[in-house]
């Protein structure tokens, strides 16, 4: 077949076989995406499953008070594998660059990126 010389019809048609092709993979794509979406959002609404509650156990006798938050705190921080030393050095060195006093940040959650 010689393809220098060949007619517009042919050329259209192998167009239209081309468009074809990659439209077929797009739409291919795109439902290996969704399938996999929907595979991911049903563990982790299995994995968020609250777990059943256990047998009635008897109340403790008296349950400790909470401790009173010092005056000027914000609440409760979370420290995800940082030493309670390291959290105090990161608060105040973020308090020292944004030149603001340290009760009035607030801090929710302090991880460590490995």
């Amino acid at each position: 077949m010689d393809l220098t010389n060949i007619s517009v019809g042919v050329s259209l048609a192998y167009s239209v076989l081309g468009f074809a092709i990659v439209f077929f993979g797009l739409i291919l794509l795109m439902i290996v995406i969704g399938i996999m979406a929907r595979v991911m959002k049903a563990g982790q609404n299995k994995a968020a499953a609250p777990a059943p509650a256990p047998a009635a156990a008897p109340a403790p006798a008296a349950a400790p008070a909470p401790k009173a938050k010092a005056p000027g705190t914000a609440g409760e921080i979370m420290l995800h594998t940082v030493s309670d030393r390291d959290a105090a050095m990161i608060m105040a060195i973020v308090a020292h660059k944004m030149n603001r006093p340290l009760n009035e940040l607030r801090f929710k959650s302090i991880k460590e990126v490995k």
